[in-house]
C-alpha cells in the first residue's frame, strides 16, 4: 500500500511541475519583436515621436496602428 501511496505523491508532484513549467514558459521580456539577422538600423527604424509622421495619399497625417490589448491571467505578474 505504501508504494501506491508514493507513485500517486509522484505523480501529483510531476503534473505539478509539468505546470508550473508550463505556466512560466510563455514568461519573457515584454517589447517588440528583435529585429531579422542581417538587418540595418534603416530597415528597422522604430516608432518615435520625434519623427515626422506619415502622411496618405491625401495629404493627411495618418494614425499609428493600434492593434487590441489582449490581457491574460498573468498580466499582473508581467506589469
Amino acid at each position: 500500500m505504501t508504494s501506491l501511496s508514493d507513485l500517486r505523491l509522484a505523480r501529483i508532484a510531476a503534473i505539478g511541475a509539468l505546470i508550473a513549467a508550463l505556466g512560466l514558459a510563455g514568461c519573457g521580456r515584454k517589447g517588440g519583436l528583435d529585429p531579422p539577422p542581417g538587418a540595418t538600423a534603416a530597415d528597422t527604424s522604430p516608432s518615435r515621436p520625434d519623427l515626422e509622421p506619415a502622411i496618405g495619399p491625401d495629404g493627411k497625417v495618418m494614425p499609428s496602428p493600434q492593434g487590441p490589448q489582449r490581457r491574460t491571467l498573468i498580466d499582473w505578474l508581467l506589469n
